[in-house]
């Protein structure tokens, strides 16, 4: 059995070394700020935010999922942290 999951968008999986991803077995270590967003197609801004979100005000760091809702986040310059579709919804709020 082979441990997976998802980063930004892409299946990776553990090759019993290291996380590498699923369709090209490069290092995701390696590799990681290079490969656009396997949700949207699109590069992280030169700050390193997520294309979709950019710069959010009032917010310390957030991650917009990249296509699986539940792992969404958003971190609040206060530390207060909402998940999921709630924090969806606040990218939505603060984006309008």
């Amino acid at each position: 059995m082979v441990a997976s999951s998802h980063l930004r968008g892409h299946p990776i999986e553990w090759n019993g070394k290291e996380w590498v991803y699923c369709d090209t077995k490069e290092s995701t270590v390696k590799t990681h700020t290079e490969r656009p967003c396997g949700h949207c197609g699109m590069h992280a801004t030169p700050e390193g935010h997520d294309a979709c979100l950019g710069t959010l005000p009032g917010v310390m760091n957030a991650c917009c999922g990249h296509g699986q809702r539940k792992e969404a986040y958003v971190q609040f310059e206060d530390g207060s942290v909402l998940r999921g579709s709630r924090a969806v919804g606040v990218f939505k709020m603060l984006k309008e």
